[in-house]
């Protein structure tokens, strides 16, 4: 039977307050910039990929195919978490941020560079898919870093609350990524934003690579790492823990696989509503309903500035009445509004899009605020990068990866929302088991 370890930290000397911002400050920029280049390409796979890389077929083909290749960066971020997580429970925190941020970087700016299809023809789609797995192992090689430099460094009953600020990087990666194609559609004709402008967005990725080498130069290690890594190397092992020391995927696999797949199973619905919010309704709303893409892009970027503040609101109320509560809190909310959803979206109105998507928001953020530290206090510091990055990127397979590719495949398929809807709710019944499972685990610990 797997249960979860005991998420109690290592006694370490406590980092000056000023290091702690410093770190927590770093850990949500890399957040911040990661995410957004993740999700300039998702919002450029429902406006313009499919026309320019996937021309052949019915509109509908180009734009599966534009979100199958979103979903394959979604395949490649397990790979990106057991990577980096083996190497970051041995080696650090810090040196597998940097890779990730570097290597995020430089896709998205090979993104922005790549000819269509128009002019290298199938080499183009080859190497599209290419540049998105790169950004798919990037993204879940940092997750963990970010998150880890920031929870480990916090303040005793404050990990919530810093692991938010990672978090926050999420909703600030929307926003900046709508804002900027947003500017990029209002200051240039549609002939020229599907020409060049779009590519825009994708060369702010250059900008990471200041932030890798800032990080690489001015940011310690974590007290806990290095407790951990302390405490080791004074213990006498037996032969069978020495091998289990040095690999933290082993160990992870061998006792906690378990703990994993719920951590994956809770999150699942809100990676996949998030995704449906940001890619799916956009094309749905610009190609199904008719809507104008510059007024769905304002409601979408408006709405994210709202988990700003719900986000770390969520968090700080976690640190207070437990991290499982507020969390299970969000996944039922989402179950309940997935119907409302859907209706208030068919009417064609901003006003009811806003409002639809703004509920929703707020459930996703009461689960989100407190998830940073709910895995990571799932496992010991020594396994804690790994076992974390896996419970995510799993969740992002399940639900973010092919929830857009899905969404239009059920709409083609039944002709209406209601079939998109009952797929939230499934990922939802799904969250709520998984969520009451770990919380017997932990009420047994």
């Amino acid at each position: 039977m797997d249960t979860a370890p005991s998420a109690q930290p290592l006694t370490t000397t406590a980092p000056a307050t000023r290091s702690r911002r410093r770190v927590a400050t770093a850990a949500a920029l890399a957040s911040a910039v990661e995410w957004y280049d993740y999700f300039v390409f998702g919002i450029a796979a429902a406006l313009v990929l499919g026309d320019l890389y996937f021309p052949a077929g019915s509109p509908t083909a180009g734009v599966l195919a534009a979100f199958a290749t979103f979903a394959v960066g979604f395949l490649a971020r397990p790979i990106g978490g057991i990577i980096a997580g083996h190497l970051g429970d041995k080696r650090g925190r810090k040196p597998m941020l940097v890779l990730a941020l570097t290597l995020m970087g430089t896709a998205t700016t090979g993104i922005g560079l790549l000819p269509t299809y128009a002019t290298i023809g199938v080499a183009a789609p080859v190497l599209l898919v290419v540049l998105r797995v790169v950004q798919g192992l990037a993204v879940g090689a940092q997750w963990g870093g970010a998150v880890l430099l920031a929870t480990e460094y916090a303040p005793e009953g404050r990990r919530g609350v810093y692991g938010s600020v990672v978090q926050l990087g999420v909703p600030i990666g929307v926003v900046t990524a709508n804002t900027v194609f947003l500017l990029a559609g209002t200051f240039t004709t549609d002939s020229a934003f599907a020409a060049w402008a779009w590519r825009l967005p994708f060369l702010v990725g250059l900008l990471v690579l200041a932030l890798a080498w800032y990080i690489h130069t001015r940011v310690e290690e974590t007290p806990e790492f290095r407790a951990a890594e302390r405490a080791l190397a004074e213990r006498e092992r037996t032969e069978r823990e020495r091998v289990e020391r040095s690999s933290p995927l082993r160990t992870v696999l061998r006792g906690h696989l378990g703990t994993v797949f719920l951590a994956g199973g809770s999150f699942a619905v809100n990676t996949a509503t998030f995704y449906i919010l940001i890619t799916g309704v956009l094309e749905y709303t610009t190609h199904n309903l008719g809507m104008e893409q510059s007024a769905v892009l304002t409601v979408s970027l408006c709405v994210s500035l709202t988990q700003l503040v719900l986000i770390p609101a969520a968090a700080a109320l976690s640190d207070r009445v437990g991290r499982i509560r507020v969390y299970a809190l969000g996944a039922a909310g989402i179950a309940l509004w997935a119907v409302p959803l859907f209706l208030l979206i068919d009417t064609g109105s901003l006003l009811w899009l806003a409002v639809a998507t703004f509920v929703a928001s707020c459930f996703l953020s009461i689960m989100y605020g407190p998830q940073a530290a709910l895995f990571a206090e799932l496992f010991t510091p020594e396994m804690r990068y790994t076992g974390a990055s896996l419970g995510y990127q799993i969740a992002a397979v399940l639900g973010g990866g092919l929830a857009p590719f899905l969404m239009v495949l059920l709409l083609k398929a039944t002709g209406t929302s209601m079939a998109v809807s009952g797929y939230i709710v499934a990922l939802a019944v799904i969250a709520l088991i998984s969520i009451k499972v770990l919380a017997g685990r932990a009420r047994s610990r």
